[in-house]
Protein backbone atom coordinates (compact mmCIF):
# COMPACT_ATOMS: atom_id res chain seq x y z
CA UNK A 1 0.00 0.00 0.00
CA UNK A 2 2.63 2.51 0.63
CA UNK A 3 4.45 1.84 -2.38
CA UNK A 4 1.44 2.50 -4.58
CA UNK A 5 0.94 5.60 -2.84
CA UNK A 6 4.38 6.35 -2.73
CA UNK A 7 4.79 6.94 0.36
CA UNK A 8 8.47 5.75 0.61
CA UNK A 9 9.67 9.08 1.59
CA UNK A 10 13.18 8.87 5.03
CA UNK A 11 11.71 10.44 7.55
CA UNK A 12 12.18 13.89 8.98
CA UNK A 13 15.47 14.49 10.96
CA UNK A 14 14.87 14.32 14.87
CA UNK A 15 17.00 17.19 16.29
CA UNK A 16 17.98 16.92 19.65
CA UNK A 17 16.33 19.00 22.55
CA UNK A 18 19.76 21.32 22.77
CA UNK A 19 19.79 21.55 18.78
CA UNK A 20 18.73 25.20 17.85
CA UNK A 21 20.02 24.72 13.82
CA UNK A 22 17.74 25.90 11.35
CA UNK A 23 15.53 22.71 9.70
CA UNK A 24 15.24 23.52 5.82
CA UNK A 25 13.06 22.01 3.88
CA UNK A 26 14.33 18.27 2.21
CA UNK A 27 15.00 18.98 -2.17
CA UNK A 28 14.26 16.86 -4.72
CA UNK A 29 16.81 14.52 -5.54
CA UNK A 30 15.66 14.15 -9.26
CA UNK A 31 14.48 18.00 -9.56
CA UNK A 32 15.79 20.10 -7.07
CA UNK A 33 12.62 21.57 -5.83
CA UNK A 34 11.24 21.87 -2.20
CA UNK A 35 9.01 19.28 -0.69
CA UNK A 36 7.24 18.45 2.49
CA UNK A 37 8.03 15.40 4.20
CA UNK A 38 5.22 14.38 6.55
CA UNK A 39 4.22 11.02 7.89
CA UNK A 40 1.09 8.99 7.26
CA UNK A 41 -1.96 7.43 8.80
CA UNK A 42 -0.16 3.91 8.59
CA UNK A 43 3.83 5.40 9.73
CA UNK A 44 5.05 5.64 6.20
CA UNK A 45 6.19 9.19 5.44
CA UNK A 46 5.24 10.91 2.28
CA UNK A 47 7.14 13.84 -0.13
CA UNK A 48 4.63 16.11 -0.72
CA UNK A 49 4.68 19.42 -2.83
CA UNK A 50 4.63 22.66 -0.93
CA UNK A 51 1.43 23.90 -2.63
CA UNK A 52 -2.47 23.17 -2.23
CA UNK A 53 -3.36 22.85 -5.71
CA UNK A 54 -7.78 22.26 -6.79
CA UNK A 55 -8.99 19.02 -6.48
CA UNK A 56 -9.93 18.81 -10.42
CA UNK A 57 -6.30 19.71 -11.11
CA UNK A 58 -5.00 16.77 -8.97
CA UNK A 59 -5.33 12.89 -10.46
CA UNK A 60 -7.11 11.02 -7.99
CA UNK A 61 -3.91 8.73 -7.01
CA UNK A 62 -1.94 11.99 -6.17
CA UNK A 63 -4.17 13.35 -3.84
CA UNK A 64 -3.92 14.36 0.26
CA UNK A 65 -4.80 16.15 2.98
CA UNK A 66 -3.02 17.40 5.62
CA UNK A 67 -4.97 16.66 9.28
CA UNK A 68 -4.12 16.76 13.09
CA UNK A 69 -4.40 13.78 15.00
CA UNK A 70 -7.40 13.54 16.60
CA UNK A 71 -7.66 13.54 20.41
CA UNK A 72 -4.29 15.96 21.05
CA UNK A 73 -3.84 19.10 22.10
CA UNK A 74 -5.48 21.93 20.40
CA UNK A 75 -1.95 23.10 19.30
CA UNK A 76 -1.22 21.74 15.72
CA UNK A 77 2.26 19.62 16.54
CA UNK A 78 1.29 15.85 15.39
CA UNK A 79 -0.02 16.50 11.67
CA UNK A 80 -0.34 13.49 9.12
CA UNK A 81 -1.33 12.96 5.61
CA UNK A 82 -3.94 11.41 4.51
CA UNK A 83 -4.80 9.59 1.01
CA UNK A 84 -7.98 11.15 -0.02
CA UNK A 85 -10.31 8.51 -0.78
CA UNK A 86 -13.89 7.42 -0.78
CA UNK A 87 -15.52 9.97 -1.51
CA UNK A 88 -14.46 12.40 -4.16
CA UNK A 89 -13.84 16.11 -2.97
CA UNK A 90 -15.19 18.90 -4.81
CA UNK A 91 -13.42 19.67 -7.94
CA UNK A 92 -12.88 23.44 -6.18
CA UNK A 93 -11.84 21.81 -2.67
CA UNK A 94 -8.06 22.17 -1.95
CA UNK A 95 -5.92 18.96 -1.59
CA UNK A 96 -1.74 18.61 -1.42
CA UNK A 97 -0.47 16.52 -4.31
CA UNK A 98 2.13 14.55 -4.27
CA UNK A 99 5.44 15.49 -5.10
CA UNK A 100 6.14 12.76 -7.73
CA UNK A 101 2.93 14.38 -9.60
CA UNK A 102 5.13 17.80 -10.27
CA UNK A 103 8.35 16.40 -10.12
CA UNK A 104 10.43 16.89 -13.33
CA UNK A 105 13.30 15.84 -13.29
CA UNK A 106 16.58 17.82 -14.24
CA UNK A 107 18.59 16.65 -17.26
CA UNK A 108 22.18 17.30 -17.95
CA UNK A 109 23.68 18.80 -20.69
CA UNK A 110 23.80 17.24 -23.85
Amino acid sequence: MAHADGATSAPRPDPGPDDVTWIEPPICAECGALVRVYPTNYDRWVSLAMVELPAKDVPEAFRWRLTRIPGRPPIPTDIVAVRVRGIDPLPSEPVVPAHRMMCIPEWGEP
